[in-house]
C-alpha cells in the first residue's frame, strides 16, 4: 500500500515539535508524499500557537520542493460537548481542522462524556479528521463513533506515532482493530497521518500499513492512498488553489 498524502505534521510553532514547514516538505518530497498537511496545535495547548498564527497562513506557499501544501490545524476538544478551541472566523480559512482529545487539557470522562466529546466535535462542520481516537486511557464507544463519522463525512485517524510508541497510549492495536473493522463494515473512509513532531517522521506510515494491510483493510477506505481521493473527502470546504 503507497499512501501520498500526510495530513497530519507539526512544525516548531508547536514548541514541543523540532521541524520548519521547509524542513517538512522537503522530507515529503523525499518520502514520495504529493500533498502535506501542516497541522499545529490549536491555542489552547501551553505551547501553541497564538491565534493570529492561524490566522496568517494565507501567506504561506502553496507548494513547496514540488508538494502540494494543506495549511489546517490541530484543534483541541475543550469538553465533553465536544467544543473545539479555535472559533468560526478562523476555521473558515483553515483548509481543514483535526480534532483530537489531549489529556493534559480534558480530563477523560466516563467512556459515554469522552464518546460525546468526540462526537460534538465531529459534528463542526470544519473537523474533518478527529485525531488518534484510539487510546484506551480515553474510553469511547467506537461504534458510535463510526457511525457518526458515516453521517458527518468525517474521516477517523489511524496515527502511526501512536502504534510506534504505543506505551504511550493504551490498548493502541487493539482499539485500531476495533475501530478499522467498524469503518469496514460501514463503509467509512479512515486518514492516517504520520503525527510528525520532527520532519525525520513525514510520511513514515510504517506501522500503520503493517497493521491495514495485516488485517486486509480495504485500500479503498484509505484516504491517503491518492491526492484527488483525500481532496474529495474534504468535502466543498476544500479551497485549495491549483
Amino acid at each position: 500500500m503507497q499512501l501520498l498524502v500526510d495530513p497530519h505534521t507539526h512544525t516548531i510553532a508547536s514548541t514541543h515539535a523540532y521541524s520548519t514547514i521547509m524542513e517538512n516538505a522537503k522530507a515529503a518530497a523525499r518520502r514520495g508524499i504529493k500533498l502535506l498537511g501542516i497541522t499545529d496545535h490549536a491555542p489552547a495547548l501551553e505551547d501553541a500557537p497564538h491565534v493570529l498564527h492561524f490566522q496568517n497562513l494565507h501567506v504561506l506557499d502553496r507548494e513547496l520542493y514540488g508538494v502540494k501544501m494543506l495549511y489546517g490545524a490541530e484543534l483541541n476538544i475543550c469538553d465533553y460537548k465536544g467544543r473545539v478551541d479555535l472559533d468560526e472566523t478562523v476555521l473558515k480559512n483553515l483548509d481543514y481542522g483535526v480534532a483530537s482529545f489531549h489529556t493534559v487539557l480534558l480530563k477523560p470522562g466516563s467512556k459515554k462524556e469522552n464518546t460525546r466529546a468526540m462526537l460534538g466535535a465531529m459534528n463542526n462542520p470544519y473537523v474533518k479528521i478527529i485525531g488518534h481516537p484510539e487510546d484506551g486511557s480515553i474510553p469511547v464507544d467506537y461504534l458510535e463513533l463510526v457511525k457518526n463519522a458515516k453521517k458527518t463525512k468525517t474521516m477517523l485517524e489511524v496515527n502511526n506515532s501512536s502504534l510506534k510508541t504505543a506505551y504511550y497510549r493504551l490498548n493502541v492495536r487493539e482499539n485500531l482493530i476495533n475501530m478499522l473493522q467498524l469503518c469496514e463494515k460501514y463503509g467509512v473512509p479512515i486518514s492516517v497521518g504520520s503525527d510528525a513532531h520532527f520532519a525525520n517522521a513525514v510520511g513514515n506510515f510504517d506501522c500503520a500499513i503493517k497493521l491495514l494491510e495485516e488485517i486486509s483493510f480495504p485500500e479503498e477506505l484509505v484516504a491517503n492512498t491518492s491526492v484527488e481521493k483525500f481532496l474529495k473527502l474534504l468535502g466543498e470546504r476544500w479551497r485549495y488553489e491549483t
